[in-house]
């Protein structure tokens, strides 16, 4: 995130946003790694949004496998989010099926862990793309 949790959504700007996240959690990971963390313990979370435009949210979204690149486990956590909000013009409790499109596209793109509140149905959303990509590959 650019600025801290009460600023983080005043404009904020990137000149690559693709590129300027995964140079920071690079960094991070030379942090951990030098605290002594292993690298089997660290995961990498591209932060939808903390301090994103939602277009910049849709660039990570787009680009989720240049982040697996990195090599380490993928989280990401859009459910209910309001870049989500923002596509579809609808509350936080009206976001079930944007937050399982998002949830499927980041299966799609490989992501490990991905964050919901709605687990049952992103559950059978997930298992839809895995039986795909299952079948896609045999």
């Amino acid at each position: 995130m650019q600025g801290t949790p009460l600023s983080m959504q005043d404009k904020p700007q990137y000149l690559n946003v693709i590129d300027e996240v995964k140079d920071f959690l690079h960094q991070r990971i030379a942090i951990a790694q030098a605290a002594g963390i292993p690298a089997q313990k660290i995961w990498i979370d591209p932060g939808f949004g903390f301090g994103k435009t939602l277009q910049q949210n849709l660039q990570i979204l787009n680009a989720l496998s240049e982040f697996k690149q990195l090599g380490y486990p993928l989280l990401v956590g859009l459910s209910r989010k309001s870049m989500l909000g923002l596509i579809l013009d609808k509350p936080v409790d009206q976001r079930l099926y944007g937050s399982l499109s998002a949830a499927v596209i980041a299966a799609q793109a490989g992501a490990n862990i991905i964050r919901v509140h709605d687990v049952a149905a992103t559950r059978d959303a997930v298992a839809v793309v895995q039986a795909m990509q299952s079948n896609a590959t045999n």
